[in-house]
């Protein structure tokens, strides 16, 4: 449940700070990758449908807006907008909701990462377009493929509400990331279109940086990539970079690769039926005994044992 409001919004007053959110007016597990969905209203009408500035670190939004009005700051822009209209908010992005009473919709807040891993090309570049700015993206009601997109966030919520199988640590529904990844491209295809009618151009903010990093980095982790060369792909130093991730996600750059290695191990020593020592090659390790150990620093534990404890494929040299 959301929690209950604590005091009126920044839209009728200034801050003396901008407050940090995993789910507005919740705190976020640092360890906790996130894919939520929520109606508007199960949260804005606590706080009589106004949503002080705030910012998220490490979290994406998309906000559908499908009846209704509001009111939106995002960092220095307000704009007011009538639904049906999408808003897409990159981390970092400080934003602030004014919504008319009953307004009618979603909110979809996540972790691009998940979305990113193991989803494929596609979804990568979708992230990147939806994602270079903070964008209003009004839509047509009577657009067929709007209606569809509506029967997706439907069903995304019904399956946030549903009782779930158990899945491993750290592990995400399958339905649920499908449904969240139609959901940003179907959303993508719409932002570029509108770009290209209106002759803009792309920008490079820290807000299309950081995503870019994150789809360059789902892209290359196995190859054991230095930092210098995603320094290089992104047109940035490794001071930079580091400060950028870090402000994201408090862990440095190597930091964030290295665990996207570990949660791919974990994956594959729960759900591959091969030796230790052949995960390790496909990992990009050249030694499996670095892999172990490696994976010991992480986990507390040897590979073997791992994939013992969690009731996983033993065979040769697991």
């Amino acid at each position: 449940m959301p929690a209950a409001p604590a005091r009126p919004s920044p839209l009728r007053r200034r801050l003396k700070r901008l407050p940090v959110f995993g789910l507005y007016g919740e705190g976020r597990a640092p360890a906790v990758r996130m894919l939520h969905v929520e109606s508007i209203d199960s949260r804005s009408r606590l706080y009589d449908w106004e949503i002080d500035a705030h910012v998220h670190h490490g979290l994406h939004q998309l906000i559908w807006l499908q009846q209704g009005r509001v009111h939106a700051l995002l960092d220095e822009a307000h704009s007011d907008a009538s639904g049906p209209v999408a808003l897409a908010i990159p981390p970092g992005v400080a934003h602030a909701f004014r919504f008319a009473p009953h307004t009618v919709g979603h909110v979809l807040t996540f972790d691009a990462a998940l979305l990113a891993e193991r989803g494929g090309d596609d979804i990568g570049t979708a992230l990147r377009q939806l994602y270079l700015t903070p964008t209003v993206l009004p839509l047509d009601a009577d657009d067929a493929a709007v209606l569809r997109w509506q029967v997706l966030w439907q069903a995304l919520h019904a399956e946030m509400h549903a009782p779930q199988p158990t899945l491993p640590p750290g592990s995400e529904s399958p339905v649920r990331l499908w449904l969240a990844r139609s959901l940003v491209w179907q959303a993508a295809q719409w932002c570029e279109r509108q770009r290209q009618s209106a002759g803009q151009q792309g920008v490079q903010g820290r807000h299309a940086l950081y995503t870019r990093w994150l789809v360059l980095m789902e892209e290359h982790y196995l190859e054991h990539w230095p930092i210098t060369a995603y320094c290089a792909q992104l047109g940035l130093s490794a001071e930079r970079l580091n400060r950028l991730v870090r402000a994201e996600t408090g862990l440095s750059a190597q930091q964030v690769l290295h665990e996207r290695l570990a949660r791919e191990a974990c994956r594959r020593l729960v759900h591959v039926h091969a030796p230790v020592s052949q995960l390790a090659f496909e990992l990009g390790f050249a030694d499996p005994a670095y892999f172990s150990r490696f994976f010991k620093r992480h986990f507390g534990k040897a590979p073997a044992a791992y994939r013992g404890a969690a009731g996983a494929y033993r065979g040769p040299n697991a």
